[in-house]
């Protein structure tokens, strides 16, 4: 993936792209020995909501796999430039027939958990199963609810048999609810309540909170690690900040040394403009994208007319150029456009917003007065801008006179409880995907076990294209079935794609690997970070 980074004094028009050295020869000053520190506006609570945000099979956040990556291991990984996946704690993986339904990894010989403890393939078995026995519903057991049985043979061989053929299987053991666990510290049948967390992954974790919230996770490196990745550090601190003008405020004094998810677009645009020898601006390629969702089983939005009529209302250009500039663009489906499989579905059947047709879909559904809606968003979850993101599209729709749009923010901790258990008609929400396939934009929204608990089910999508498509193990020949699926999805409108974000990060100008410390999924990638001149 092309990376660019800005140095500010450099920067003479607004993200003017010049090379600067993200490596760099290792500091032989006092710098050498200190821990690498860095930002995030994400926040970390345990409360009776989410009561084990560190748990592989309750955690389904950007923010919350962000610290179990360092911690945890996984049999396979995605490479740095990302790609098919290759072996992590697993020696050599891979399909054991044509039909992709059984999966045969063997283990690296050595492995160790932090504690020393031996790590072999019945751990591996007892993690897995534990996830598909939880079943967190708010959890991530949708990625591994193909998985039939697991069987260990002997110490260092695993073998996955699948309910039916998936040929994306290999990246869904990359991601951390396929994590290894240990059972003296992991309970098979309930979660691990609270920050703790321990494995077998490149750094031990250590907590640091303030009441039921998280201040501070300390990464140091894991002496019994023994697996793919290579550290380029010894120590590094994560630090939850309360918005993303402190920790901006905090980069620049030099209290961090590198600012991460989430920074708001003026921000982006002020590091990339204002003088400051001292700092360094990222752009990394970015997956991300922003949609609204719809409980179709909500008396209003369940009518298939009200959704297409708000498709047709919303002006994506407008939104993106007034809220979020360069650093967003419109979005007309639910595969990104850098995904194979993309099709332009919601401007084919919405070219331009048209008021008209959306008064025209509600007269035709027997609608004749301003339809009353709240669209709930997360104050915190994915930056400040999006209070501005929902004002901007509450008046685009009350602008129509067709609607009647009030806004209600609620932090992520309570958010998304009631989001999962139908509490919100009109939501809006974020996706950073687990793996780059067009299959991870379809079937965790649209799947039997979604992650949204969305009621909306379509038996062609459920029953046999997304079944189709997981059986093309060249993921190109899956391209029309994506394409068809899109399709549905722009005429059903279960929800509504709005823009494709790209990725920022900030650093002091010491920091090497910085191109590398966030993948496209908005993965952090510490163990990439250095310290140098």
């Amino acid at each position: 993936m092309n990376r660019k980074t800005w140095v500010l004094p450099a920067a003479v028009c607004l993200l003017a792209p010049v090379l600067a050295a993200c490596g760099g020869e290792a500091d032989s000053g006092d710098g050498a020995g200190k821990p690498i520190v860095v930002g995030t506006t994400d926040q970390f609570v345990a409360n009776e909501a989410v009561p084990a945000p560190f748990d592989p099979a309750a955690s389904y956040d950007v923010g919350g796999w962000n610290v179990l990556r360092q911690g945890l291991q996984t049999l396979l990984r995605v490479p740095r430039g990302g790609g098919t996946p290759v072996p992590e704690a697993a020696e050599e993986c891979g399909f054991t027939d044509t039909e992709n339904t059984s999966y045969r990894c063997k283990l690296r010989s050595g492995l160790k958990f932090s504690d020393g403890k031996a790590l072999n393939a019945t751990d591996v078995k007892f993690s897995i199963d534990r996830v598909l026995k939880i079943k967190d519903e708010n959890g991530p057991v949708g990625l591994l609810s193909n998985i039939d049985t697991v069987e260990a043979k002997g110490d260092s061989e695993v073998v996955f048999h699948l309910k039916s053929p998936d040929a994306t299987f290999p990246y869904k053991l990359a991601t951390p609810p396929a994590s290894i666990v240990d059972d003296a510290t992991y309970a098979p049948d309930k979660v691990r309540a609270g920050f703790e967390l321990s494995g077998s992954g490149p750094y031990t974790v250590h907590v640091e909170a303030k009441g039921k919230t998280v201040t501070k996770a300390v990464f140091t490196k894991n002496p019994h690690y023994k697996g793919d990745i290579k550290l380029q550090n010894d120590k590094v601190e994560l630090r939850s900040f309360a918005d993303s003008e402190a920790m901006e405020k905090a980069l620049r004094s030099g209290e961090i040394d590198m600012a991460s998810r989430t920074m708001a677009p003026k921000q982006v645009i002020n590091l990339a403009t204002k003088r400051d020898p001292e700092v360094k601006l990222v752009e990394l390629p970015g997956l991300e994208i922003r949609y609204l969702g719809f409980d179709t089983s909500d008396p209003v939005v369940k009518n298939k007319a009200v959704r297409q009529a708000i498709a047709a209302v919303v002006d994506r250009t407008k939104l993106t150029n007034e809220v979020y500039g360069s650093t967003a663009e419109p979005l007309y489906s639910l595969v990104p456009t850098t995904i194979t499989g993309h099709k332009n579905s919601f401007f084919n059947k919405y070219p331009m917003p048209n008021p008209t047709k959306a008064k025209n879909l509600l007269r035709g559904a027997g609608i004749t007065s301003k339809l009353k809606l709240t669209f709930n968003y997360t104050t915190d979850h994915y930056g400040s801008v999006t209070k501005q993101e929902f004002e901007a599209l509450q008046k685009q729709l009350n602008d129509s006179g067709l609607f009647d749009i009030t806004l209600k923010g609620t932090p992520w901790s309570e958010f998304s409880g009631k989001q999962k258990s139908g509490k919100y008609a009109v939501y809006g929400m974020g996706w950073f995907p687990d793996f780059t396939d067009g299959d991870n934009y379809v079937s965790p929204f649209l799947d039997k076990d979604n992650f949204l608990n969305s009621p909306y089910a379509n038996e062609q999508i459920r029953g046999t294209l997304i079944p189709q498509s997981r059986r093309e193990a060249q993921r190109g020949a899956a391209v029309p079935i994506f394409e068809k699926i899109q399709d549905i999805v722009a005429d059903d409108v279960p929800m509504l794609p709005l823009w494709q974000g790209k990725q920022y990060l900030a650093a002091r100008n010491d920091i090497t690997g910085t191109e590398w410390a966030v993948n496209f999924a908005a993965d952090l990638q510490l163990w990439e970070l250095g310290r140098g001149v």
